[in-house]
């Protein structure tokens, strides 16, 4: 840094003294432009004088990109999964269903008309009212 230099800042720090706090900002931002040129100078010397012109025409070294904000990151939205497509119950599901209750009351009839008072008749109708039962709910669940 030059005399020249030195003594401009030490002029804008001595401004800053004298008009107080009410342009703090004005003088502040002198001071950032000043030494920003003073950085851009050494950078140029280093770069053997190669630069690139801005919007202002002032030079900048090659190497400056300027500030860069930083990009959000907005987490992807995960879209909600489509709806399940079930089988609409239909004939198919009619049919079963009172197919397979008329079978359940004939086999019922079947197994009490043999072994009226068995224990064993107790466990195979509820067995067979069972596999109607899990017959039914999974033709009712299932997908296309």
């Amino acid at each position: 840094m030059n005399a020249n230099e030195r003594d401009e800042i030490t002029a804008s720090v001595a401004a800053h003294a004298e008009l107080g706090t009410g342009y703090d900002s004005a003088v502040a931002e002198g001071l950032v432009e000043r030494i920003g040129d003073e950085i851009d100078k050494r950078i140029d010397a280093r770069l053997g004088g190669q630069t690139r012109p801005t919007a202002n025409g002032k030079p900048v070294p090659p190497a400056y990109r300027g500030p860069v904000a930083p990009t959000p990151t907005m987490p992807a939205a995960v879209p909600p999964p489509p709806p399940v497509p079930r089988r609409v119950g239909g004939l198919s599901g009619m049919v079963l269903g009172l197919g397979s209750m008329g079978l359940g009351v004939g086999a019922t009839a079947v197994v009490v008309g043999h072994h009226v008072e068995s224990v064993a008749a107790l466990l195979m109708v509820l067995l067979i009212w069972a596999a109607i039962a899990v017959i039914n709910i999974a033709h009712s669940q299932r997908k296309l």
